[in-house]
C-alpha cells in the first residue's frame, strides 16, 4: 500500500473566519473550498497542505487527519489486520473520493481515501 498523501484537519466553528484567520497568519492559499471543508496550501508548494473542516457531511465524526492511498481495499485490509475499529465506510461520496475512517486505540479517528 502506497500513501500518496497525508493532511492534518482542524475542526472549526465558522470556516469562513477560520480560514481568513489562518490564510492571514501562514500566507497559504485557499486550493479547495466545499464550503464545509477548505484546504490551505502555500501558493508555491501544494504538497504541503492542511485542512479546516467544521461538519463532515456523511461521516460520523470529523476525522483528525485524511491519508491518501493508492489502494483503499489494502489500506482498510491492513486497518483491520490492526485491530482498528472501522467507524465509517467504505463510501464513494459525491466529491469524488472513496474512503472510510478507522478509528486508533487512543480515539483518533483516520480518514483514508483515494480519488475516484
Amino acid at each position: 500500500m502506497s500513501v500518496l498523501r497525508a493532511m492534518p484537519l482542524l475542526t472549526v466553528s465558522d470556516l469562513e473566519s477560520a480560514v481568513e484567520a489562518h490564510v492571514r497568519v501562514t500566507g497559504m492559499e485557499v486550493i479547495m473550498n466545499h464550503g464545509w471543508i477548505a484546504t490551505l496550501a502555500p501558493p508555491a508548494d501544494h504538497s504541503v497542505q492542511v485542512s479546516l473542516i467544521t461538519k463532515d457531511p456523511t461521516g460520523p465524526v470529523n476525522p483528525s487527519v485524511s491519508i491518501e492511498v493508492e489502494d483503499l481495499d489494502a489500506a482498510q485490509a491492513a486497518a483491520r489486520g490492526a485491530g482498528m475499529e472501522i467507524v465509517y465506510g467504505p463510501a464513494d461520496e459525491e466529491w469524488g473520493v472513496r474512503r472510510f475512517f478507522y478509528k486508533d486505540p487512543d480515539g483518533n479517528v483516520v480518514n483514508v481515501l483515494t480519488h475516484l
